[in-house]
């Protein structure tokens, strides 16, 4: 099987390739429903433009899983099939948003709900300035994840994964921030140009490390697919 391929039995989904398609969708949406909240990374020594205290949305941690799932997937089922994961998941995101919407709508039972409707509200029900932020992030920084990462395997003849495990991440990743800082902060809540290069950096830190951290966790799904779909294989190490 070559990474063009995607395997079927029975016109059914593998369970490697359901599971990576479910961790993907469940990142996805619990990025969007964690999105509203900061969390505050403290760093031994300050960083040009971002200080000590890096403020990350509490989604970054759930949304860097959407690319160590992509990624395997690209790897395993190919440049179309990741693409046509993306688009899905990109629906989702608005199957998501109606039933949310629809849970703030409907009418609370005050005396036996123990959540009232206006925290519900505010927690769950995002901002427009975030949800555009967010969707255009993805949109375009999912698309460009797949593509580089095609785009490095060929140049390397299908070697060094970690090469485009890394590459594909890292500009995407930085991609993705810039978009969601400028759309939602910026543009939406007039936030200064200063103080949102200072969120950016902030971010992005935080997401190229777990990009170097998800990279042997890349090799080892890899792995262990292949090695359950195709039977026993060469172990691949980090340097190939």
């Amino acid at each position: 099987m070559t990474s063009e391929e995607s395997p079927t039995s029975g016109g059914r989904l593998p369970v490697p390739q359901l599971g990576l398609v479910a961790l993907f969708v469940t990142a996805l949406v619990t990025s969007q429903v964690t999105a509203a909240k900061l969390v505050g990374v403290e760093l031994p020594v300050a960083l040009p433009l971002a200080g000590e205290t890096l403020l990350v949305p509490a989604a970054a941690f759930a949304y860097a899983v959407t690319f160590f799932a992509s990624d395997c997937y690209a790897e395993l089922y190919g440049r179309k099939a990741a693409t046509r994961l993306v688009n899905v998941a990109f629906l989702m995101n608005f199957v998501l948003l109606g039933l949310v919407w629809l849970a703030i709508a409907a009418p609370v039972f005050a005396p036996a709900s123990p959540v009232e409707q206006a925290p519900f509200a505010r927690v769950l029900g995002a901002s427009t300035g975030i949800v555009a932020g967010s969707l255009l992030a993805y949109l375009v920084s999912q698309h460009w994840d797949v593509f580089v990462f095609h785009r490095i395997r060929a140049y390397t003849g299908g070697e060094r994964l970690w090469l485009r495990n890394l590459g594909s991440t890292l500009t995407s990743q930085f991609i993705d921030t810039v978009i969601f800082i400028t759309v939602a902060f910026v543009v939406f809540q007039g936030l200064p140009p200063g103080e949102a290069i200072g969120l950016i950096v902030g971010q992005y830190v935080v997401k190229v490390g777990v990009a170097v951290l998800d990279t042997p966790f890349v090799y080892a799904v890899v792995a262990a697919v292949r090695a359950r779909e195709d039977g026993p294989a060469p172990a691949a190490g980090i340097g190939d």
